[in-house]
């Protein structure tokens, strides 16, 4: 099992959704992507996404300093 990272601190949506995808289509089924995100709409929009499109959201973190960690897995 695979277990990537992307850091996506900065961007506004829909990139880092897309940066997601992107990183998403390179891993194998059962593989995690944890993502670092600042983006103030980014627990909805991956909840949504992963509803969608069959990934599982392991995790949804808001962090003291705004941020975000969020943790993915492969379907």
């Amino acid at each position: 099992m695979t277990q990537a990272q992307l850091d996506v601190k900065g961007l506004k949506c829909p990139m880092p959704m897309l940066r997601a995808k992107k990183a998403l289509a390179n891993l194998q089924s059962g593989d995690e992507l944890t993502v670092y995100a600042t983006d103030a709409s980014v627990q909805e929009d991956f909840a949504a996404f992963c509803r969608h499109t069959g990934h599982v959201l392991l995790s949804s973190e808001a962090l003291a300093d705004g941020s975000f960690t969020l943790v993915l897995r492969h379907k």
